[in-house]
């Protein structure tokens, strides 16, 4: 196999969509360095895993030799992305923006290599272009190619309102690729339109139009919607190691391959090994544990991940908890359950009285930690796993 199919092979890892494949593989037999850019809205302090699946793709992109291109949204974050909202997305403040992308910078280099990075600002162009231009930059769309967007349309048809200036944010990002003059630009699947309309808009200008590669969107904790911080089922890479440690240990086995595929910088050959180590018997707990251990050297360091590993097992293997338990997933009404409810409804007790009795005798443990009082409040969007006594297990999402 040729050096461009390997390194083709390597970049396809995960994706979801590529646009236009023959275009990207064109792209690589030259043998040039390409601008590879991502885009991020600074709209929160913190980064969280589903965040770096494109910065785990622009690292690929580094590693092959191309230019790196981290865009810091700081216009667009003002807008406020639209993407996915059924309600106008409130704009963030400029101090919000700068503070929330200084932090961005701090995380990123943890996977990126700062002195190969390129980090660009969005409103260096945006603020240079003016009204006169934002102008003429809204003459290159129509309204009726804005409402083909999925979530605009839905918006639309279901009576709730879109503000105009939410039509700009597609806009703005697509000329954020000519400013840039952008090879490949890497977005979610969510991001299909906004993606596409920086391959028009080169286009208009007689550029060559960016390939487009989306990654999927990485599920959370649930197994069922994506991460995200409002649904509480994230894990974020500020989050500590024991913490970080923990929240990847109550994935289910089967979260676990995606995690693979999407986060760890093992080989391919070496995740396929371990699928095939369990399926002669090996226990997927001691996978997952690899893949605890190498995020947590990611975002603090060798020693942090051993020594999250080691508190692990003296929480939970030395206290005798079961390889294989009950697993099961909650729905629940206003997006919460009280912990006595939610004992009972996993089957650990046999009535809420119990399991305040059980929890007043400290009996009940959560991730292995004891319930301090029975007014706990669990969230949806959470998994853990929940004890009564010594013997009585349940790995519980709530949803």
């Amino acid at each position: 196999m040729s050096d461009v199919s390997l390194a083709f092979a390597e970049i396809k890892r995960g994706a979801e969509e590529i646009l236009l494949e023959d275009e990207l593989l064109e792209k690589l037999k030259q043998g040039k360095p390409l601008k590879i850019k991502a885009g991020f809205d600074p709209t929160a302090p913190d980064l969280h895993l589903g965040h770096t699946v494109l910065i785990n793709k622009l690292r690929q992109f580094q590693q092959l030799g191309h230019e790196v291109i981290f865009l810091i949204g700081d216009f667009t974050g003002m807008i406020g992305d639209p993407t996915g909202k059924n309600v106008t997305r409130k704009p963030l403040t400029q101090e919000d923006v700068l503070a929330n992308a200084e932090t961005y910078k701090e995380q990123v280099f943890k996977i990126l290599d700062p002195a190969k990075t390129r980090v660009e600002f969005n409103s260096t162009w945006m603020e240079k272009l003016g009204a006169a231009g934002m102008l003429k930059l809204a003459s290159r769309q129509t309204v009726a190619r804005m409402m083909e967007r999925d979530d605009f349309k839905k918006r639309y048809a279901g009576g709730q309102s879109i503000a105009i200036h939410e039509f700009m944010y597609p806009l703005v990002q697509g000329w954020d690729s000519v400013a840039l003059e952008s090879d490949v630009e890497l977005g979610g699947t969510d991001q299909k339109f906004n993606l596409l309309m920086g391959r028009e808009l080169q286009k208009s200008e007689g550029q060559r139009p960016q390939t487009v590669l989306m990654m999927p969107l990485l599920e959370g904790l649930d197994g069922v919607q994506k991460m995200s911080k409002s649904l509480n089922n994230y894990i974020g890479i500020t989050d500590s190691p024991t913490e970080m440690f923990g929240k990847i240990m109550s994935i289910s086995d089967d979260l676990m391959w995606r995690y693979y595929e999407l986060l760890s910088f093992k080989p391919i050959e070496e995740i396929e090994s371990y699928k095939e180590n369990i399926a002669g018997g090996a226990n997927p707990r001691d996978v997952k544990i690899d893949l605890a251990k190498e995020l947590i050297a990611r975002f603090h360091d060798e020693d942090a991940a051993q020594a999250a590993h080691q508190e692990f097992i003296n929480r939970f293997q030395k206290g005798a908890m079961p390889d294989e338990m009950p697993e099961l997933t909650l729905t629940v009404d206003n997006g919460e359950i009280a912990i006595a409810n939610l004992l009972k409804e996993a089957g650990l007790v046999a009535s809420t009285s119990e399991a305040m009795r059980m929890i007043k005798q400290g009996a009940a443990k959560i991730d292995g930690e004891k319930v301090a009082d029975n007014k706990v409040i669990i969230s949806a969007g959470s998994t853990a796993v929940y004890q009564v006594g010594k013997r009585k297990f349940a790995r519980v999402t709530i949803q």
